[in-house]
């Protein structure tokens, strides 16, 4: 959920998109002036700002300029008329985000608000490098760059101190330099956009922007425009221009999130971008010549998925210049209690708490938790538990039922191994035995199918109303 800001002096636009975004689960509030919107910012701060170039007290221009000095982080849509398209365009090229021009496209509109509420999220203290550097032990006066490591927060990213994670670091630092396109390898919820983003901001191409794109959010009809633009009538319900990702990125990075959704057709044009570095607006013959340095990221490897025809071959060998493996939270074991703090960190300031950390018990069971969501995951459970907690340290009770019962099967597990099973415990544990594996198995099909219920209950060979209440009976955070 994001907290939108909607600014046009029609009073008709500002009803309709603050039904609409609020129906999309967004908090919004709208005004007719410039003016008094201005004074809401400097009071509250917001994620994102839809604005009329055209106010009664001011223009599109002022506005940018003092939503921009307020928060540079604001993502600025301008709404705009046809006849104000180029003027729209010169704003982009100003540090607005998008333009939309009357009448608007429902779909437009949500793709347009996920896109700039994920690089303000990426622009969130990107440009600071936050330390404490009075708690860093010194080696010989100077820090030593494991501690740098360990204590450095970029764009909401903390590295961590294991040693997967300073591979990973060593990696990122490597390749950031250099403008070879990357591949990023690694499970759902390892941190796959934070680490494109900080390969950015170690780049030279840090002044320009970072660009993320949800492939996985791009219908086949809109993945073409969204990517690459189009010209107005290029296809029905093109009733204006549109700038695509790519030429928004110019001089900077985009980055393709889950690549491989990507259809044939569209990776065929991605081909031909990288090929010639040149762009064509769908229904435009004209060219334009791009700069853009391509990171792109997959949970599956590309290599595989070229075999099976769902990748192209040679799209493949142009973007394999350099791949990075995340590693999942459960791999970096001597970090998940570090990553665990940090979280709590950012929600007591988020909630106004000041919760100290987390009992041993809890401790133990965040460790002994397989993170199958990984630092996602991690995340979500922090939140929960934090709103839940009225103690100083987070408490068992607050965790999810699923986490504390597998930690406490594994710890079982560990007991049998130690000591002889005698008959009278033997059925207990097997029935544990039995409910875990039964556990792991609805878990292992929910992600495989994206937590599609339907289809889940269909891999299962159970039907849906029976894996609701297994669901239930697990107490598994899984939405409908």
């Amino acid at each position: 959920m994001a907290k939108i800001l909607i600014v046009d002096d029609d009073v008709m636009i500002c009803k309709v998109l603050d039904q609409f975004l609020k129906k999309k689960g967004h908090e919004t509030l709208f005004f007719t002036a410039g003016k008094k919107a201005l004074e809401e910012l400097r009071k509250n701060s917001v994620d994102v700002v839809f604005c009329d170039y055209r106010l009664p007290d001011t223009d599109g221009k002022e506005m940018l300029q003092k939503i921009k000095e307020i928060d540079h982080s604001i993502q600025v849509i301008v709404i705009t008329a046809y006849s104000d398209i180029k003027t729209a365009v010169e704003m982009i090229k100003r540090g607005a985000f998008e333009y939309v021009t009357k009448p608007f496209l429902p779909e437009e509109i949500v793709l347009m608000v996920d896109n700039a509420i994920n690089l303000r999220n990426s622009f969130n203290d990107q440009d600071r490098v936050v330390t404490n550097a009075e708690n860093f032990p010194l080696q010989d006066g100077k820090l030593s760059k494991s501690d740098f490591h360990y204590k450095t927060v970029k764009a909401n990213y903390l590295v961590g101190k294991s040693k997967e994670a300073l591979r990973l670091q060593s990696q990122i630092e490597l390749v950031a330099p250099t403008n070879y396109s990357v591949i990023l390898y690694g499970e759902t919820g390892t941190g796959k956009e934070s680490v494109a983003s900080s390969i950015h901001m170690l780049s030279s191409r840090r002044e320009k922007p970072f660009v993320a794109v949800d492939c996985g959010a791009l219908t086949k009809e809109l993945a073409g425009s969204e990517l690459f633009g189009h010209e107005k009538g290029a296809f029905t319900g093109a009733l204006q221009s549109k700038v695509g990702q790519f030429e928004l990125a110019n001089g900077g990075t985009i980055f393709l999130d889950e690549i491989t959704n990507l259809s044939y057709d569209i990776q065929i044009s991605l081909l031909r971008v990288i090929q010639e570095r040149k762009i064509r607006r769908l229904g435009s013959a004209r060219e334009s010549t791009i700069d853009v340095r391509i990171i792109v990221a997959s949970n599956e490897k590309l290599s595989k998925a070229t075999m099976s025809g769902k990748f192209r071959e040679d799209l493949y060998h142009r973007l394999n210049e350099f791949s990075i493996d995340l590693p999942s939270l459960k791999e970096r074991n001597s970090d998940i209690i570090l990553f665990a703090e940090f979280f709590l960190k950012n929600v007591n300031a988020e909630l106004g708490k000041d919760i100290k950390g987390f009992t041993p018990e809890t401790q133990k069971v965040l460790m002994e938790y397989n993170w199958p969501g990984n630092l996602r995951e991690m995340n979500n459970v922090i939140k929960r538990a934090a709103l839940l907690s009225s103690k100083d340290l987070i408490a068992l009770e607050t965790l999810p039922k699923e986490i504390v019962f597998q930690s406490k099967f594994n710890l079982n597990e560990e007991k049998t191994t130690t000591t002889d099973v005698t008959p009278s415990r033997m059925l207990p544990e097997l029935k544990s035995a039995a409910l875990s594996a039964e556990y792991e198995k609805i878990i292992e099909v929910l992600r495989k199918v994206n937590y599609n219920k339907s289809k889940a209950a269909l891999l299962l060979n159970i039907d849906r109303k029976t894996l609701y209440n297994k669901v239930k009976s697990f107490n598994l955070m899984v939405n409908d």
